[in-house]
């Protein structure tokens, strides 16, 4: 990849040792070839990931599920703090207690200056037509933000059917028309499904996180350089998987460069506001 192209990477976490220990995350821990972590991880190292993959921001994010936080607000506005010019952040709230939800997302994005919110589903076990989602829903709408949902099959042991684009992402555009909704994890296996509900709703997207670039289904890539050029933008889900290891096979794409310009800054850039 050119030294000199932008990238923005709309998923990833700086893990806390809660986080990547955490039993749910056993399988991806084995997948990765990795055993239970002793110590914290600097936030230097998270850089340098970056830095690898010429990534100039990341968006972290927050990890709140049915038990609390396991990485709170304050932890990713804290590394936002120490390094503003190369991070970004995006948010997470209890959806148990939805007013709550509301305050804490206001907070987010009036206090802490974060540009999103991200609600994984199958943390929940809930999908995003739940009643428990629609007032933050509403919110994002009054803040300006994008809701950042999970879409397709879970790396973790736990129900896929939260992530299905049809029904539940297309009922919530048609619910919510004025919402952003990025959807990550491209939507596999219902791949398909994710871009006829990206190509009927105005305002929802497609990030690439959990995904290799040589693994991009070839209807996505299809998508991407026609009707879905400013549809579609780059992300890794790190520390799952590093934003070098993720761009190594970019070029095989065969994207010209206005297209591949939208996919890795500029699409991130218009819809998050940065």
């Amino acid at each position: 990849m050119n030294r000199e192209k932008k990238v923005i990477d709309v998923w990833m976490q700086h893990p806390n040792l809660d986080f990547i220990n955490h039993d749910m995350f056993a399988s991806l821990r084995r997948w990765m070839g990795m055993d239970r972590v002793t110590e914290e991880i600097p936030v230097e190292f998270t850089l340098a990931a970056m830095d690898e993959g010429r990534v100039q921001k990341g968006l972290i994010c927050g990890w709140w599920g049915p038990r609390g936080p396991l990485i709170s607000n304050d932890e990713v506005a804290a590394v936002v703090r120490r390094f503003p010019g190369r991070f970004v952040g995006i948010g997470s709230v209890d959806l148990y207690k939805p007013m709550d939800g509301v305050r804490e997302l206001r907070r987010c994005t009036r206090e802490l200056g974060f540009k999103g919110l991200r609600i994984v589903q199958w943390f929940w076990n809930l999908p995003p037509t739940d009643r428990r989602y629609y007032p933050v829903f509403a919110e994002c709408i009054e803040q300006s933000i994008p809701v950042c949902l999970q879409v397709g099959h879970t790396g973790p042991l736990c129900p896929s059917e939260p992530g299905r684009p049809i029904p539940y992402i297309d009922q919530v555009a048609l619910d919510f028309p004025e919402l952003k909704i990025v959807c990550g994890h491209i939507g596999y296996p219902w791949t398909a499904e994710m871009i006829a509900v990206a190509t009927k709703h105005p305002n929802v997207y497609i990030d690439t996180s959990a995904y290799t670039a040589k693994r991009y289904p070839s209807e996505l890539v299809e998508y991407m350089k026609t009707n879905g050029r400013k549809k579609v933008m780059f992300g890794t889900n790190y520390p799952m998987i590093t934003p070098a290891k993720c761009l190594e096979d970019l070029a095989a794409l065969s994207l010209d460069n206005e297209i591949e310009t939208l996919f890795l800054y500029e699409n991130a850039k218009r819809v998050f506001g940065i």
